[in-house]
């Protein structure tokens, strides 16, 4: 069984991120490289340069607790606070550019459990996986436009996480309707299992107790 199994109920959106994300995006360089051994500390530059789709603002996204506008990470930090697992929605080929394994790192350690996004930069993809994070993508791309700014994520089928079989994801709006997204992916046994114990490196310390 899957280690958050139908536990993962009631993810907030945290952002939908429109068009271009790249590693700069989701983990900026520059000053910010001077944290790369505080992970607390890094992670305040998670997703400051993603585009929100709703509001085609960067590092200013909507916290659902409170109904206000404010930086990512802390609105993140508002979540995590709060014991709410949140979801990141992206556009194509997400987390392109370098393999900068902080911008895996830096989501997780702010509540993420999930990003879904029409498609993966290959590396960002694994990188996701081996910190324990859920990658997937949309099995219909025009479903990215289902999601809204108020939706709230339950993972209805995590139980049957399983290698080839997609996840059934329900997107309840704030009127209460609700939208099924088949979501796919491609992790294998082994990947699930990095899942299953949290991280890659969680799987790995536990072999060698």
């Amino acid at each position: 069984m899957s280690r958050l199994g139908i536990q993962l109920i009631g993810a907030k959106l945290l952002i939908k991120a429109h068009g271009k994300c790249t590693t700069d995006h989701i983990s900026m360089a520059g000053p910010w490289l001077r944290f790369r051994g505080h992970l607390d500390n890094i992670s305040n530059n998670c997703l400051i340069g993603a585009v929100n789709a709703f509001n085609m603002k960067t590092n200013f996204v909507k916290n659902q607790l409170d109904g206000e506008y404010d930086a990512v990470p802390l609105t993140a930090r508002a979540y995590k606070a709060a014991n709410i697992k949140t979801i990141v929605v992206g556009d194509h080929n997400y987390g392109e550019g370098s393999s900068r394994e902080h911008a895996a790192m830096e989501p997780r350690h702010l509540g993420v459990a999930a990003v879904l996004v029409k498609s993966f930069a290959r590396i960002h993809e694994t990188n996701l996986k081996k910190q324990g994070m859920l990658g997937l993508t949309f099995a219909t791309e025009s479903d990215y436009d289902l999601i809204q700014e108020d939706d709230t994520f339950n993972f209805v089928d995590l139980n049957a996480f399983a290698p080839g079989k997609p996840l059934t994801i329900e997107a309840v709006h704030a009127d209460g309707s609700k939208d099924i997204i088949i979501a796919n992916h491609t992790y294998n046994d082994s990947q699930i299992e990095w899942y299953n114990e949290g991280s890659a490196l969680n799987l790995i310390k536990k072999q060698n107790c």
